[in-house]
């Protein structure tokens, strides 16, 4: 199982030593890969009003919150490292023009050596679609037929695609890719959002948080293998990328996603449960806690 640590956006701040600085330590460490969130836009409390967010009670993130476009970030990131990869969680996809993450993600994996990690999910933010001009209702559907379109300008040159939300009339990105980029959907356990991930996805990532999610991961890769035989896929064709906060218990959920077979887990502090950490503070605790990963990991 790979390991990877979290670089909690709103935490991250904006001294660019600093955010370089954890990259490369976390790298020196031997975490390979480092995983962020996305947001293009905050928007004030009173803008979000009365709750639930995506599962949240409150909103887990306003307009008073740090966030660095990702893939600008992670395109930094990758020119003042090596070896470690970046893991996309998640690019809010259905916001976003699919022919410009398609270009983006295109480019910056070709320009790191493949070194780009994929997973999108349809968000849980109204004002931020709304702002965008994009479709909230819809953002499932639209979701579905970005990846389609997607897919099809990374290993076409010209691209014809006449579908409900896009329509492509013989055009391509170009450099293509050199390598297939795998799309993982990040998702909450629940059915409905499942199976779509068995539907399209070329893997999972669980997006449940202590204390806020009912299911448990063991619990949402059974069902996960369950939905995934009712649809006639192989369950092992579909890898899964969990993630462990610390506090009580991480070790025990950290053997858990052993036992469930995760092909990745990344691993961070709880920014909710610890409000007033630095991004100092976090990159301390995950070098800190380096050696025993490594020892429960294997």
């Amino acid at each position: 199982m790979r390991v990877g640590a979290i670089l909690s956006q709103a935490d991250a701040g904006t001294d660019p030593t600093r955010i370089r600085r954890y990259a490369r330590e976390l790298e020196e460490a031997g975490y390979e890969h480092l995983m962020a969130y996305d947001h293009v836009l905050g928007a004030s409390p009173e803008r979000l009003g009365a709750g639930p967010f995506g599962g949240f009670p409150e909103p887990p993130y306003t307009s008073e919150h740090t966030f660095h476009e990702i893939l600008v970030l992670f395109s930094h990131l990758a020119a003042v490292t090596s070896t470690m990869e970046f893991v996309t969680s998640v690019v809010v996809l259905p916001q976003r023009q699919a022919p410009v993450v398609a270009k983006q993600v295109a480019t910056m994996d070709l320009l790191s050596e493949g070194r780009l990690r994929l997973a999108v999910g349809a968000g849980w933010n109204a004002a931020e679609y709304m702002a965008l001009g994009a479709d909230f209702d819809h953002r499932t559907a639209v979701l579905e037929e970005q990846i389609e379109v997607m897919r099809k300008l990374w290993t076409e040159r010209i691209v014809t695609f006449d579908g409900r939300f896009h329509q492509l009339d013989r055009v391509g990105i170009n450099p293509l890719p050199e390598r297939p980029i795998p799309v993982m959907l990040g998702t909450r356990i629940a059915d409905a959002a499942m199976r779509r991930v068995a539907r399209v996805a070329d893997g999972w990532m669980p997006l449940a948080l202590p204390g806020i999610d009912r299911g448990t991961l063991a619990e949402g890769v059974r069902r996960m293998r369950e939905i995934c035989e009712s649809q006639g896929r192989d369950p092992d064709s579909l890898p899964v990328f969990a993630r462990v906060y610390f506090g009580p218990g991480w070790q025990a959920e950290t053997e858990t996603a052993l036992r469930c077979g995760c092909a990745d887990f990344s691993v961070g502090v709880n920014r909710f449960e610890n409000p007033d950490m630095t991004l100092e503070d976090h990159l301390r605790i995950l070098v800190e806690t380096k050696p025993e990963i490594d020892s429960l990991v294997g």
